[in-house]
């Protein structure tokens, strides 16, 4: 983490669909609880630790996945 950047992003992972036996596939889209992997990333580093997490894990049926944001 570099310190004193104007900006800082949280990294976090959600899935993507939510489990419904009663559509056909079985999932119906809706955006998950975000779960937070780091705090107060520079823009690059977020870059870099959703890119690891996102290339060393799969992201299976409910599609989980690393995203970032501006805190």
């Amino acid at each position: 983490m570099t310190v004193g950047t104007a900006v800082a992003y949280r990294v976090f992972t959600r899935t993507w669909w939510a489990r419904n036996p009663a559509w056909p596939n079985g999932r119906e889209p809706g955006p998950g609880r975000k779960h937070t992997l780091a705090r107060n990333c520079t823009f690059e580093e977020a870059r870099a630790k959703c890119a690891h997490y996102n290339s060393t894990h799969t992201p299976g049926p409910l599609s989980r996945k690393a995203e970032f944001e501006q805190q």
